[in-house]
């Protein structure tokens, strides 16, 4: 520890995001960067605490600490090098992570002034891919093959660590390229899809095969793969949206948000769609149901093309700002989260349940919704919601629907292998070993339902280890 005193006497530095007036017309990454010296300043701020509560509450069990003063020392290839034992695309945490790493820091639960974790942490693979740290890794092959479904965060990790010990990976894709909802979910002001581009360029050049356009049970049956591969992982994510089935939901107007997000990102790509099928907010009263990052990500798309007003509604009640005595320590914290999108403009509501949609010779033109209220039983149970009978209509040209995703898509892959099912619908694995049934394994949504990026990356390493161990085995 280089500075055991710097966080008396430095407050934390954000980069921040590019000015609102200049990033609204454009899906470039809105947050901007500090410059070297100012992020080894940041990381000095890092006390080496004895027990590292950001360690213990990363997914991956990053090693902050120990990175931290590697990079406040200046040594970036050492900071590098103990990044990448954990993490295996620090790039794509750097960028859109919630930091859980920071909500544990003791400078946030002391002085609410937590160590800029999420921030070092791309600054530092960032350094490293421009300085040339990273470079293929050619490993000794052991003659077994294994096949990854799906190439988003936790089916990519999985297929890297696999790699990494020496198995042939064949990573198949339904969509036209390789990421899942890294590239068709995540907006590019976001995650710029360069950042994908360069990873999965590394990851071909290390021997990972990308087969993509190719829905196994679909395109190739499941029961080729199994008979072809020694053993195969299931990282088909949690895309099944929830829907919101009341009364005049089949009108004109009313979209999934990822009909959206997904859209656009395939517009950007240079990925053509039908012009008929093409969403466009531009000049339309946008109205988005769900107060989370799914329905922000909305609001940042929306004011990008031009819309004449948007709205956020959440059923739920408005979190406090700042601290909330509910969530305390070890929970995540449940405040109000503003994001780069509510700044460029967005009208937010909470409480708000919704009744119907309404429409005019089959096109929407409003939303119909509700005030409700919640109680918190004394019991400790779960709050219950109570209709108040306000009632009013929102105007809307265009809605969509942010409310989550609640398991796999349940036809083709899973149906042809009879792959079970817990009562959420999601794949049921052995906790232990990651295995679904003999050569068969998951790892990411597909098993816990819909959760965070890194969570999804730290289940694709457990999976590639259990992999290796039942290989290995044999």
């Amino acid at each position: 520890m280089g500075n055991p005193k710097a966080f008396l006497t430095i407050h934390r530095q954000e980069a921040g995001y590019r000015p609102v007036h200049e990033r609204i017309d454009d899906f470039s990454e809105v947050e901007q960067t500090l410059n070297s010296n100012e992020r080894r300043t940041q990381a000095s701020r890092c006390m080496d605490c004895g027990v590292p509560f950001c360690h213990w509450a990363c997914p991956l069990g990053n090693k902050q600490p120990e990175w931290q003063d590697q990079l406040y020392k200046g040594r970036w290839k050492e900071a590098y090098r103990l990044l990448e034992q954990t993490c295996d695309f620090p790039e794509f945490t750097g960028r859109i992570c919630p930091a859980l790493c920071e909500k544990s820091c003791v400078l946030k639960l002391s002085c609410d002034e937590p160590v800029t974790i999420r921030e070092n942490e791309a600054a530092i693979v960032e350094i490293a891919f421009r300085e040339g740290y990273i470079t293929p890794v050619q490993p000794q092959r052991n003659g077994k093959r294994v096949a990854v479904i799906g190439s988003g965060p936790a089916g990519l990790t999985a297929a890297n660590q696999l790699n990494r010990r020496g198995y042939e990976v064949t990573v198949f894709e339904k969509d036209e390229l390789p990421g899942g909802l890294l590239r068709f979910g995540i907006p590019n002001f976001k995650l710029g899809k360069n950042i994908i581009d360069r990873r999965i360029r590394l990851m071909t050049d290390e021997g990972i095969r990308f087969k993509v356009n190719t829905m196994v049970g679909k395109e190739i049956l499941a029961k080729d793969v199994l008979d072809d591969y020694d053993a195969v992982c299931i990282a088909i994510g949690a895309e099944v949206p929830r829907d919101l089935p009341i009364e005049g939901r089949n009108l004109k107007g009313v979209h999934f948000a990822l009909e959206l997000l997904a859209q656009q990102n395939r517009l950007l790509e240079g990925i053509t769609i039908p012009p008929k099928s093409i969403i466009n907010c531009k000049g339309k009263k946008v109205l988005i149901i769900g107060g989370g990052d799914t329905g922000s990500d909305c609001v940042g798309t929306a004011n990008r093309h031009g819309a004449a007003s948007v709205t956020q509604i959440e059923i739920m009640p408005k979190p406090p700002v700042g601290h909330n005595p509910q969530t305390p320590w070890p929970m995540y914290p449940q405040v109000l989260k503003t994001s780069s999108s509510h700044e460029e403009g967005c009208t937010r509501r909470w409480n708000l349940s919704s009744c119907r949609f309404i429409g005019d010779k089959n096109i929407l033109t409003g939303v119909e919704v509700e005030e409700v209220e919640w109680t918190s039983p004394t019991d400790g149970s779960r709050p219950e919601m109570k209709k108040t009978g306000k009632k009013e209509i929102i105007e809307a040209d265009l809605v969509f629907l942010a409310m989550g995703f609640v398991h796999p898509e349940q036809e083709g892959l899973v149906k042809e292998l009879s792959i079970p099912v817990n009562e959420r619908k999601n794949i049921s694995v052995d906790n232990d070993s990651q295995m679904v049934t003999d050569k068969v394994f998951a790892c990411g949504d597909a098993v816990s339902g819909a959760s965070l990026v890194v969570r999804a990356m730290a289940s694709g390493r457990n999976a590639a280890e259990a992999i290796d161990r039942y290989l290995t085995s044999k």
